[in-house]
C-alpha cells in the first residue's frame, strides 16, 4: 500500500517545488490593492510611462474613478492622456500605426506592446513577476534599445522608468551567490542614482504591480470587503445549526 502512494506523494508535493525553482527568482511584491493611495499613484504611474504604449482594453475610465474614489474631472485630466471618453476603455496613447500615415509602436518596436489589463493573472505569480521586472532592467549595449531584463531577456520594451531609478549594472554570474553557494539571483550595483532613492523606487514598483494587479480583476476590492461577513456568516449559520440539531436528536438519545 505504502509502495503505492509514495509515487503520488512525490507527483503532489515535489514537482510543484521543482517547478516553482524554473525561471527567475522573484522578489515579493508586497502589493495590497487594498491600499487606495497606493491604487491611485500606481494609476498615475502607469498612463505617464506605460500607457504610451500599453493599453487596458478591460478596464474602463469610469469604473477606475469608482473604485479609487476619484472625481469624472480628476480621471479625465490627470489619467486619460488619450482623449477617450469618460465610459470607454483605456487605449494607448500611441497607436499601433503600421500600415497607417501616423508612425506608431508597430514601426518602433517592430510588434504592437501587449495589452496589460490581465498582466498579472496570466503570469505565474503575477505580482511578483511585474514588481521584480520592473526592478530588473539594466544597460546591454548589444540591444537594439540598449537595454536588457533579467526577467524577461531580450525584451523589446525599453526602461522607461530609468530616470527615477537611475541607472544599475548587472553583476557577473558567480557573484550572484551567497557564501553557502545557494543562487538568489541576479544583483545589481548603482551606477547613477535617480530621482528616486532605491526605497522610493521600490514603492513606485509596488505602486505600479498593485494597480495592474487591480486592473487584472476589479471584483477582487468587493470580494475581499464581503468575505469577512460571508465568513461570519458562515460561523453563525454552522453554530445555529449545531444548536438545531442538538434540539431535533435529544430526545434520540
Amino acid at each position: 500500500m505504502i509502495k503505492r502512494v509514495l509515487p503520488w506523494l512525490f507527483v503532489l508535493f515535489a514537482m510543484p517545488a521543482l517547478a516553482a525553482g524554473d525561471g527567475p527568482v522573484l522578489l515579493q511584491s508586497g502589493a495590497n490593492i487594498s491600499d487606495q493611495a497606493s491604487l491611485q499613484r500606481g494609476a498615475q504611474l502607469y498612463v505617464n510611462y506605460c500607457g504610451s504604449c500599453h493599453s487596458l482594453e478591460y478596464m474602463r475610465y469610469s469604473r477606475l474613478a469608482k473604485d479609487l474614489g476619484l472625481t469624472e474631472e480628476q480621471v479625465m485630466r490627470d489619467l486619460n492622456f488619450t482623449g477617450g471618453k469618460f465610459g470607454e476603455t483605456m487605449k494607448a496613447a500611441m497607436p499601433a500605426g503600421l500600415g497607417t500615415e501616423a508612425i506608431g509602436s508597430e514601426d518602433w518596436f517592430g510588434k504592437a506592446p501587449p495589452d496589460l489589463s490581465l498582466i498579472a493573472r496570466a503570469r505565474q505569480n503575477g505580482p511578483n513577476y511585474i514588481y521584480t521586472y520592473l526592478l530588473s532592467f539594466y544597460p546591454d549595449p548589444t540591444r537594439p534599445i540598449g537595454w536588457n531584463n533579467t526577467v524577461f531577456p531580450n525584451a523589446s520594451m525599453p526602461h522607461v522608468l530609468w530616470e527615477r531609478q537611475g541607472i544599475q549594472n548587472l553583476r557577473k554570474v558567480d557573484e550572484h551567490t551567497e557564501s553557502g553557494g545557494h543562487a538568489t539571483g541576479p544583483a545589481f550595483d548603482l551606477l547613477k542614482p535617480g530621482t528616486r532613492s532605491v526605497d522610493e523606487y521600490r514603492q513606485d514598483a509596488r505602486d505600479i504591480t498593485a494597480f495592474l494587479q487591480y486592473v487584472g480583476e476589479p471584483a477582487a476590492l468587493d470580494r475581499e470587503k464581503y468575505g469577512i461577513w460571508v465568513i461570519l456568516y458562515l460561523l453563525l449559520f454552522t453554530c445555529v445549526a449545531y444548536l438545531l440539531k442538538h434540539e431535533y436528536w435529544k430526545d434520540v438519545h
